[in-house]
C-alpha cells in the first residue's frame, strides 16, 4: 500500500520502535522524565533558543505559542491557509479569546508585509491589540526564504510585536536550504516544531523560546490537559528521528521532484514544480479528480480526490515506487 495522502501516516520504524521501549522514563508533570528533560534541551540547544516543552502535537505547540503571547481580545496576524487559522479548529479564539487577522497568502507562501502593517490596529480601545505576527515554514511544500522572515522580523520590531513559526515541516526547510537550524529560528520569538510529520514518530511536537515563554506555555499545557506522565517513550522517538531521519528528508524531496516530472508529461494533468515533499495536481475537473483516485484505490493507492490534489513523498514511499506510481496514474487517468 502507497499512501501519499499525508507525511503524517508514516510508521515508526523498528529501530524507533526499539528506542522507545528502552527509554528511560519517569513522571513528567513532576519534572522527572530524564529522556523529556534530554530531549527538550537538546531542542533549545539546536534552536539556540532558552528553553523547550514537549507537547502531544503541532496543534497544541502553536495553541500554547498563542496562548503564551497574547491575552484575551488581543489580536494575531496570520495567512487564511495557515494552519493555525484553518486546520487548528479555531483554537486560539475558542479557549484563549484570541482574535484572528487573517490574510491571503502570496503564491510563494509568504503574506504581503505592506498588507500585513496597513492591518496593525493603532491604539484605540475600538479595536484588538495586535500583538503577534504568526508564519508557517514550510508552506504547501515551499521554503519561506530568508531574506522575507528577516523583513518580517523588521516589521515586527518597528511595531513592538512578537514573531511566531508554524515549524510542522521546519526540517524539510532545513535540508532544502542548507542552513542550520538555529538560523532558520533566530528569527523568531517563538517556534513550534512538529516531529509526527516527515521525521516519521508517532506522537510529539516541541515549542522553543525564551524561559519566561516556556514557562507561561507550560501552564497552559497543564491546563490544556497536556501534562503527560512516563512520556519519555515520545521523546525518545523523537530524539532517534534527530538522529537518523533528517538527513534523509533528502530522498523525499528528490522523490517528489521525480514523481512531478513524471506526472507533467501525462496528458491532462497540470504540475507544480516540488520544493520539498509536496506535489500539487491540477485535474481538468472535479469528476477525473474522484475517478483517479477511485482508480489507484484499486492499485493499493492511496490519494485524496480534490481537483487540486497534494501528494507527499514520505519515509513510507521508497525511491522504486516512483516509476510505478508514474504508470498508475498513467493508467487510472485513462480509465478515467
Amino acid at each position: 500500500m502507497l499512501d501519499l495522502r499525508s507525511d503524517t501516516v508514516t510508521q515508526p520504524t523498528a529501530a524507533m520502535r526499539e528506542r522507545m521501549a528502552a527509554a528511560p522514563v519517569g513522571d513528567d508533570v513532576f519534572g522527572d522524565d530524564p529522556t523529556i528533560n534530554a530531549l527538550q534541551q537538546r531542542m533549545a540547544d539546536m534552536t539556540g533558543k532558552e528553553a523547550a516543552l514537549l507537547a502531544s502535537s503541532g496543534t497544541q505547540t502553536n495553541l500554547l505559542a498563542l496562548l503564551s503571547h497574547c491575552q484575551r481580545g488581543e489580536e494575531y496576524l496570520v495567512g487564511q491557509e495557515y494552519h493555525t487559522y484553518r486546520y487548528e479548529a479555531g483554537g486560539a479564539a475558542v479557549l484563549g479569546g484570541i482574535v484572528p487577522q487573517p490574510f491571503e497568502i502570496e503564491a510563494d507562501g509568504t503574506l504581503d508585509l505592506a498588507a500585513v502593517e496597513k492591518r496593525i490596529k493603532p491604539n484605540d480601545p475600538h479595536f484588538p491589540i495586535t500583538r503577534l505576527l504568526a508564519l508557517e515554514n514550510t508552506h504547501t511544500g515551499k521554503v519561506i526564504p530568508a531574506e522575507y522572515i528577516a523583513q518580517a522580523r523588521e516589521l515586527v520590531n518597528r511595531h513592538q510585536l512578537q514573531l511566531h513559526l508554524d515549524g510542522a515541516r521546519l526540517f524539510n526547510a532545513v535540508v532544502a536550504t542548507g542552513d542550520s537550524l538555529h538560523q532558520h529560528c533566530a528569527p523568531f520569538d517563538s517556534v513550534s516544531i512538529c516531529f509526527s510529520k516527515g521525521l516519521g514518530t508517532p506522537i510529539g511536537s516541541v515549542l522553543v523560546g525564551d524561559r519566561a515563554f516556556i514557562e507561561r506555555a507550560h501552564r497552559w499545557r497543564k491546563m490544556l490537559g497536556g501534562g503527560m506522565r512516563q512520556a519519555g517513550v515520545i521523546a525518545a522517538a523523537m530524539d532517534y528521528a534527530l538522529d537518523h531521519h533528517v538527513a534523509r528528508l533528502a530522498e523525499d524531496h528528490a522523490n517528489a521532484e521525480a514523481l512531478a516530472a513524471g506526472l507533467a508529461q501525462l496528458p491532462s494533468l497540470n504540475v507544480e514544480p516540488a520544493q520539498t515533499n509536496m506535489v500539487y495536481i491540477n485535474y481538468p475537473s472535479a469528476e477525473v479528480a474522484q475517478k483517479v483516485s477511485a482508480e489507484l484505490r484499486k492499485m493499493d493507492i492511496i490519494v485524496g480526490s480534490s481537483q487540486r490534489l497534494r501528494l507527499v513523498t514520505h519515509l513510507g514511499i521508497p525511491s522504486t515506487s516512483i516509476p510505478h506510481l508514474i504508470s498508475a496514474f498513467s493508467t487510472a487517468l485513462e480509465l478515467a
